[in-house]
């Protein structure tokens, strides 16, 4: 059962923006993208207060993903990219990015904090933040 309201075009939405946004970082990489995007549209709270569906949680402006402004992000989604936004839809987490609602990709070490927010972990190139629960709990 879906977590979030979506439709097929949402789907497919998540599924660009996770491959745009983690393709390097493999399958696992992507669902953990995934996840933050889901999270964003969980929260309502702090930078995301009232995104409630998938392209407002994309193309949020400021304080979105970078994808959207990059060609890669516009080529058609691919069946097992639609598969592991479907698995984020359901509401499948992965560990760092269970409950984050950031990640970056550094040029070196992950700070411990990324816009006061605790840092969870790192998965190959990225690293994801998570904030407390008394500030979202509907992420939790």
């Amino acid at each position: 059962m879906a977590v979030i309201k979506t439709n097929s075009e949402d789907v497919k939405v998540l599924a660009r923006l996770m491959r745009a946004e983690a393709e390097e970082d493999g399958e696992q990489g992507m669902l953990m993208v995934g996840n933050v995007g889901v999270n964003r549209i969980l929260g309502n709270c702090l930078d995301f207060d009232n995104i409630r569906n998938v392209d407002q949680m994309v193309f949020q402006s400021p304080g979105g993903f970078e994808a959207p402004s990059k060609g890669y992000f516009y080529q058609r989604a691919r069946e097992k990219d639609i598969r592991l936004a479907k698995r984020a839809i359901a509401g499948e987490r992965v560990r760092p990015a269970s409950n984050a609602l950031w990640f970056f990709r550094p040029t070196g070490a992950c700070p411990a904090t990324w816009y006061n927010q605790q840092n969870t972990g790192r998965y190959k190139a990225h690293c994801f933040f998570t904030p407390s629960s008394s500030e979202c709990p509907a992420v939790f």
